[in-house]
C-alpha cells in the first residue's frame, strides 16, 4: 500500500501537474520549504511511482489528429489480456480501460480524419481475434477539467 500523502506532497502534485517544467527552486519557494526538501519529496514520490513522469500537453488537433472517438469493445473473457497488449500497440489509442457493464473496454482514440478512424476500427480493431463487438462514439467537441491539479487541491 502506498504512504500517505501530507499537505505538502499534495501541493507538490498540484504544482507539478500545472507545470512539469517548473524549477526546484521555484517550486520550493512556492511551497516555502527548502529546495533540498523539495528534491527529496519529488525523488520520493517518483521513486514511490506516485509521479511517474513528466508529459507534454498536446493539442491533438494542433497537430494533425483531428477526429477523435470513444469505441467500446465487447470481447472474449478469457482473451481480455492479448487483445489488451495489441490494443496498446495501436497508433492513436489514448487511453483504455476494462471497465463492468454492458461492454468490456472503453478507447479514447485519435485519428487524422475519418478514413483513418475508419481504417482503424474496421480493419484493424474488429479483426483481432478475440474482439466480438465495437461500437463508435464519434466526439463532436471535448472540454477540459480545470486542471489535473484539482483533484489535489484542498476541499
Amino acid at each position: 500500500m502506498a504512504a500517505p500523502l501530507d499537505d505538502i506532497d499534495r501541493r507538490i502534485l498540484v504544482e507539478l501537474s500545472r507545470d512539469g517544467r517548473m524549477s526546484m527552486r521555484t517550486l520550493a519557494e512556492l511551497l516555502h520549504i527548502s529546495r533540498a526538501n523539495a528534491y527529496a519529496r519529488v525523488q520520493r514520490l517518483r521513486d514511490t511511482n506516485v509521479i511517474r513522469g513528466f508529459r507534454a500537453d498536446v493539442d491533438h488537433v494542433a497537430a494533425g489528429m483531428g477526429t477523435s472517438a470513444y469505441l467500446t469493445i465487447n470481447l472474449r473473457q478469457a482473451e481480455w489480456r492479448v487483445v489488451g497488449e495489441q490494443l496498446r500497440t495501436l497508433p492513436g489509442v489514448v487511453h483504455i480501460a476494462l471497465v463492468g457493464g454492458e461492454f468490456d473496454v472503453i478507447l479514447l482514440v485519435r485519428a487524422k480524419d475519418n478514413a483513418d478512424l475508419r481504417r482503424l476500427v474496421l480493419d484493424v480493431i474488429q479483426g483481432m481475434p478475440g474482439v466480438l463487438s465495437t461500437r463508435t462514439l464519434l466526439v463532436f467537441e471535448e472540454f477540459e477539467p480545470p486542471t489535473a491539479a484539482s483533484m489535489w487541491e484542498a476541499r
